[in-house]
């Protein structure tokens, strides 16, 4: 099944930590926090403006990216999960 966010909203899979602390503890599901970061799976094709011009994002398929700790709205598709939101509720993106 394939999905395509409309406007301004990016669909994400979140990357998931390290199971073990570096101390070398490991760390149960139960304990664990959801990551904030994610891989950037579909862009939609930007927002509007009062004229009509279509802006397109700052972000793209393929970049990882940090975002707040509420954002997003979880879905499931096919049996894996991801994060819809806005591209305003992400922080930056990671560079190498």
């Amino acid at each position: 099944m394939q999905f395509r966010p409309l406007h301004d909203r990016v669909v994400v899979r979140r990357i998931e930590q390290e199971e073990k602390t570096k101390g070398g503890i490991i760390i149960p599901d139960t304990a664990k926090e959801k990551p904030q970061e994610g891989e950037i799976l579909a862009v939609g094709p930007g927002v509007r403006d009062d004229q009509g011009r279509v802006h397109a994002l700052d972000v793209k398929v393929g970049d990882r990216v940090l975002f707040g700790k509420w954002s997003g709205t979880e879905i499931k598709l096919d049996g894996s999960e991801f994060l819809v939101m806005k591209e305003s509720d992400i922080v930056g993106v990671i560079t190498k």
